[in-house]
Order: C-alpha cells, then sequence, then structure tokens
C-alpha cells in the first residue's frame, strides 16, 4: 500500500517536534508534503524557525516547510511560552536552522495540494490553532470535498480544559477558526486532552528513549524531559502528556485508540467558555455526527509504537 499523504499544521512546541519527528520516521506509512505553520505554542517567527530546526534534524531537507497565519482569525493571540519556554523548542540545545523556508504561503500551499491532488487523497495532520486551515476552507471552499480527513491534536470532554477551565488551548487561541472546520463537513478525527492526558512520558518510557542513543532519539528525550517540569506538577500526573504525536500515532496504529462517532460544537460566544468543545458523547441532542470523538489510548502500545519509529536509521 502506497504511503499516506499528509500535510503537517503545526506550531511548534516540543511535542509539536516529537509528533513531526515521529511521521517523517515512518515514510513506509506517511509521506509528509509539507509542513505548515501557524502562530500558537509561540509566534509564527518562531514556529516557522522550530519547523525548520526539527526538519534537519530529522535529515528530511527536501520537505517544504511554509510560514502561515501570524494571528488568529478574530481575537488577539494567546502563547504558551510558560509551557514551552522562550523559543518554544527549550530543552535541547539545537543548532539553528539551515535552510530557509518555502516562498507559498501555507494557506496557498494547502490549497493548491489539495486542488492539484486526487480527491480524498491528502490528510492535513492539524498539531495547532486552526487558523490556516479554516482560512484554506473559507478562500476555497472547493478543497472541502477533496480533503481525505482532518486529525486533530484539540478540545475537551470530561477532565476540562487545560488553558480555561472550559477550553483546550488549541482550540481557545482560535476558536472562530475552530468553528469553520468543525462546520465544514470534512470527516474529523479529534483527540482531546481525554487521551493525551493519558499518554504521559515517565521517567522509564523516556529512559526507552534516550537509550536508542541517536541525536534524534537524545533530543526526543530532552525535548519531553523539558515539558516534565510544568505539567505533573499542575495535573498531578506521573509524567508530562505526549499531545501532539497522537495525531500521527493514530494515523500509523489506529488500534491503540478508541472513540465514537459523536457531534461536536465550539463555543465563540461566551467568554466564560469560548473555545469549549461541546461533545455530545451520549447523543442527547438531534445534532448529527461530525466528528470521530476518541475517548481512550493504549499508552503502552503507544509509547512502543513511538520507540520503535525513533529507533529506525
Amino acid at each position: 500500500m502506497a504511503p499516506r499523504k499528509i500535510i503537517i499544521d503545526t506550531d511548534p512546541g516540543q511535542d509539536d517536534a516529537v509528533a513531526i519527528l515521529l511521521a517523517l520516521a515512518s515514510p513506509d506509512a506517511l509521506e509528509v508534503l509539507a509542513i505548515t505553520c501557524v502562530a500558537g505554542n509561540v509566534p509564527l517567527a518562531l514556529t516557522t524557525r522550530n519547523a525548520r530546526i526539527v526538519r534537519e534534524l530529522a535529515g528530511k531537507p527536501h520537505v517544504p516547510v511554509h510560514a502561515g497565519c501570524d494571528r488568529p482569525l478574530t481575537r488577539p493571540l494567546v502563547t504558551a511560552e510558560h509551557v514551552h519556554g522562550r523559543t518554544g523548542l527549550d530543552g535541547p540545545d539545537l543548532p539553528a536552522p539551515r535552510l530557509p523556508l518555502a516562498e507559498t504561503h501555507a494557506v496557498d500551499r494547502i490549497i493548491d495540494t489539495l486542488r492539484a491532488a486526487p480527491g480524498g487523497t491528502v490528510t492535513l495532520c492539524a498539531l495547532g490553532p486552526l487558523t490556516n486551515i479554516a482560512t484554506a476552507l473559507t478562500r476555497a471552499p472547493d478543497i472541502a470535498p477533496r480533503v481525505a480527513g482532518i486529525v486533530l491534536m484539540g478540545g475537551a470532554r470530561v477532565g476540562g480544559g487545560n488553558v480555561t477551565p472550559a477550553a483546550e488551548f488549541n482550540i481557545h487561541v482560535d476558536p472562530q477558526a475552530a468553528d469553520i472546520v468543525f462546520r465544514s463537513g470534512v470527516p474529523l478525527t479529534v483527540i482531546p486532552l481525554d487521551v493525551t492526558h493519558k499518554a504521559l512520558v515517565t521517567r522509564a518510557r523516556n529512559d526507552r528513549i534516550r537509550a536508542i542513543g541517536t541525536p534524534v532519539a537524545r533530543a526526543v528525550a530532552d525535548l519531553t524531559g523539558f515539558l516534565d517540569r510544568y505539567d505533573p506538577e499542575k495535573f498531578g500526573t506521573a509524567g508530562a502528556p505526549l499531545h501532539d504525536p497522537c495525531v500521527i500515532a493514530w494515523l500509523l496504529a489506529p488500534d491503540l485508540f478508541s472513540g465514537r462517532r459523536i457531534n461536536v460544537e465550539i463555543e465563540t460566544r461566551s467568554e466564560l467558555t469560548m473555545g469549549m468543545t461541546v461533545a455530545d458523547w451520549w447523543g442527547v441532542t438531534d445534532r448529527p455526527p461530525n466528528a470521530l470523538f476518541l475517548g481512550d489510548i493504549d499508552a503502552d502500545g503507544f509509547f512502543d509504537l513511538l520507540t520503535e519509529r525513533l529507533a529506525r536509521p
């Protein structure tokens, strides 16, 4: 079977970096057509720099990196340096990128790629705020039926949000963009905090990755080790949740996850609950399902997959 064609839309972020490395380590299953960057965890100038650093760490200079939207559709940008550090990739000592950005704007790259490829052959992997993807769908509505699907890390159901009591960071940063995506009719797979907060980088799991001994594995161990200073204290967990690599893991091994097709609406009016993903898990409304909303993960299987892929040459 030919590798699945994907575009990774991202705001690196340590966990975004691990997700990109996992995808680039899986060429048998995934063909990364482009990495498109958006403002989110840190401003756009840093997310584009970080994506280029990760591309070069992986030894994949042919994968283009594109700069996208530098702010949400209608709201001021909220960033997360308190989690990811000043650069967004604090932790390892990684060299500055040598290769430039692609000239094409990220939104144009998404539109052009979907128009050029056979319908239903390109999947969008959204690791950050949905600004680029919503802008592409608004500017070129003809691409919506051409998208194979959007797999996104975002939202929360049971435990509440991680940036407000109601909202997860990626959705909260640009809820208007999320609303456009969730109403687009494109097949959605949603990986919320309910899942990612079970994918914890414990000391033992991190030691297994570090023991691989390659520059990539050591960088991943340093990246995830940096996150460990923040999340366990805040959430009372045994390690830091590894959010964004779950998107790539779902593409590689969907049997590691479980969920159900439900309706999900995005709160865009109330400042109290702005960016909340209102997930009708029990089907108490008559709103039709618009997303596969995941609820659980085989965490040991996930880390086995990540470790095995990172150990590849």
